[in-house]
């Protein structure tokens, strides 16, 4: 009898806790999402930094946020070393006032509100940004000087 108890207590453990570890949350590329948390962190881990980032604001908010496409997950303990959060980060683009022009094998991307400018995102390759820009460059290549603008 008490195996048959033990058994019923793992059981309804793992159908309440199955679903809270299965959350994921979606973040647009570039944006930014707050989660609060039920308990105190010491500990913030995510799996890739390059898909998106963590602030931590105090012990018990956060700021998550999407750098590149892609999914990775986020993992908070307590000061026990208890998990408090493991969730899944989906990072997607945002539809809303983009659109993506593909020439050949380059791929564009522009932001239009209401009047359409050219948006480099990830995966595109920064030839393709100068190409299409002529003598403007990104502010990055000309902080660093790895391009100039034709003429010079």
């Amino acid at each position: 009898m008490r195996r048959i108890l033990s058994l019923a207590v793992a059981l309804a453990t793992l159908a309440v806790a199955a679903p809270a570890m299965a959350q994921s949350l979606p973040i647009r590329i570039d944006q930014a999402a707050r989660l609060g948390l039920s308990g105190t962190a010491r500990d913030v881990i995510i799996g890739n930094p390059a898909v998106a980032d963590v602030t931590v604001i105090d012990g018990r908010n956060l700021i998550v946020t999407g750098k590149g496409y892609g999914v990775t997950n986020l993992l908070v303990l307590d000061g026990r070393g208890r998990t408090i959060l493991d969730r899944q980060i989906i990072v997607s683009a945002s539809d809303d006032g983009r659109v993506t022009m593909y020439r050949g094998a380059g791929l564009y991307n522009y932001s239009c509100s209401p009047r359409c400018e050219r948006t480099p995102m990830p995966g595109e390759s920064d030839t393709a940004y100068q190409e299409s820009s002529g003598p403007y460059t990104s502010a990055a290549a000309r902080a660093t000087g790895a391009a100039r603008p034709q003429g010079e």
